[in-house]
């Protein structure tokens, strides 16, 4: 039984952890703390996945920039880590699924991804080029995808703007 919620003080150990085993290297928990240390971090959307009380999995979603004809405040997913013992058990899957309704709830517009296509084409992520929206980094179009939400409008598009908390990543 995975159990998910937003983070707390408490979890902040176990959550460095898991990024840390998940990725096999500390980028991805500095990440999480830079973020959480600044005005880019949004505490509903930095979500832990339980499994008997213990921290098994951890997502967050910040605020990236959308620079075009103006600059819009939107979500950008990264990282999310599944402890290597619990990976391929749908528990990533249920923390994007999770995540996604909290950002629809709060109105967010979309939500930005660099990741594996395979993966994230089944939560409705698409290459962001069919949206008008350039990655900041050369990488192949299809890994770089975005997921519309409700209030999504046409307006939305420019090249993505990372915080410098993503730097070092």
């Amino acid at each position: 039984m995975i159990d998910i919620r937003s983070e707390t003080l408490s979890d902040y150990t176990a959550i460095a952890e898991v990024n840390r085993l998940a990725f096999g290297q500390e980028n991805e928990a500095k990440l999480v703390e830079k973020i959480r240390n600044s005005d880019r971090y949004i505490s509903e959307l930095s979500l832990v996945a339980e499994v008997e009380n213990i921290v098994v999995g951890h997502i967050l979603f910040s605020y990236i920039d959308l620079v075009g004809e103006e600059t819009l405040q939107v979500l950008g997913l990264a990282p999310l880590a599944v402890h290597p013992q619990f990976q391929r058990q749908g528990i990533g899957s249920a923390l994007i699924k999770a995540g996604l309704e909290i950002a629809e709830a709060k109105k967010e517009a979309i939500v930005i991804v660099l990741g594996h296509p395979h993966f994230y084409t089944r939560f409705g992520f698409q290459p962001s080029v069919v949206y008008e929206i350039e990655s900041p980094f050369p990488v192949p179009e299809e890994f770089f995808m975005v997921k519309p939400l409700q209030k999504y409008q046409k307006q939305y598009k420019g090249k993505v703007v990372y915080a410098a908390a993503f730097d070092e990543v």
